[in-house]
């Protein structure tokens, strides 16, 4: 084929591209529209829709035979897409990013360079058994970000809609990330992590295994969080401590007001009545709030247990001096 080469890929020949493995041939760097009787003749329900299909693929990716490209996907220089991959509608996949095997993505996912999806589990029970990494639509991936697929036979690393996760970012196997959030620069989650939605992850927070992040929560820059991170609250430090609600992104988010002071109610019961909790909880079940009703749930199943607020007296001079 002109543009790869079996020497150069360092890959066998089952994953060169072929004209009968995808809608769209491939010519030095040019857009190939390729009509309607050829795109019925695919089994995958990915080439069915539309009357043409147009697919534009950088002659020097290597693709498997066996994978899906559905409709208007963009494919760049180098990029590297293993067997048993679906890549849905309008995707755009960087220069030498690397899609493995057992990945399923959505639609008009960006994928920026360097970017390595479906990776194994670094895990050292995993046998090598089958295991998905199932991604949303509509994220944006950007530069060096890994996700690993899930360990355990069936099971899936499964990451919704509309997140962006910035440069360097690490999800790990068997993490459930939720819709709408935001992971900022080298963000690393270990396995078994539970993201609802809506929530923020300052740059190099670490994250360890089987914690849940909470929705609308807000998490400090290079913070350690070894316990849960409770929705709709601020969470800063190393240790990570509480520091109060996340008011500037819950208006944001459009909460009105009565919504903003139930939740800090909630806040004051929490960490500042000196109530025991189960006593806290039941003051707060009064309010009569869905979201401070989500919270409350939220506490209750908990596993690790949630970091407490610092108490006044542990600021320490130098803090006072920055307020």
């Amino acid at each position: 084929m002109p543009g790869v080469s079996e020497r150069s890929s360092g890959f066998s020949n089952s994953f060169l591209l072929s004209p009968r493995a995808h809608p769209a041939k491939i010519a030095q760097g040019e857009r190939i529209t390729h009509r309607r009787q050829l795109q019925r003749s695919r089994e995958s329900h990915y080439y069915r829709a539309p009357d043409i299909t147009t697919v534009t693929i950088h002659p020097t990716a290597i693709i498997s035979p066996s994978a899906e490209i559905a409709d208007g996907v963009r494919i760049g220089p180098y990029v590297v897409i293993e067997e048993d991959v679906q890549i849905g509608d309008g995707c755009e996949v960087g220069a030498h990013a690397v899609i493995k095997r057992f990945t399923t993505i959505g639609a008009r996912n960006r994928i920026f360079e360097h970017a390595i999806l479906g990776g194994e589990p670094q895990d050292v029970k995993f046998k090598g058994e089958s295991s998905r990494l199932v991604i949303g639509d509509d994220n944006l991936i950007r530069e060096g970000v890994t996700m690993h697929r899930a360990n355990g036979e069936g099971e899936e690393t499964r990451i919704g809609s509309r997140n962006f996760l910035m440069i360097g970012v690490h999800v790990a196997h068997n993490c459930q990330i939720g819709n709408d959030n935001i992971f900022a620069n080298e963000v690393a989650l270990a396995g078994h992590i539970m993201v609802e939605d809506h929530a923020f992850l300052s740059n190099n927070v670490g994250c360890h295994q089987f914690v849940r992040i909470g929705r609308y929560s807000m998490v400090g820059g290079k913070s350690k969080i070894v316990q849960d991170v409770l929705p709709f609250f601020m969470m800063d430090g190393n240790p990570s401590r509480v520091r109060g609600l996340n008011t500037v992104g819950l208006r944001r988010a459009g909460f009105s007001e009565e919504e903003r002071r139930a939740l800090k109610e909630a806040y004051r019961l929490l960490f500042r009545s000196r109530l025991a909790l189960t006593d806290a909880l039941r003051e707060m079940a009064k309010l009569n709030d869905s979201n401070v009703e989500h919270l409350i749930n939220f506490i209750r199943n908990s596993e690790r247990g949630f970091s407490r607020a610092r108490r006044e007296q542990q600021t320490t001079d130098e803090e006072s001096l920055m307020v």
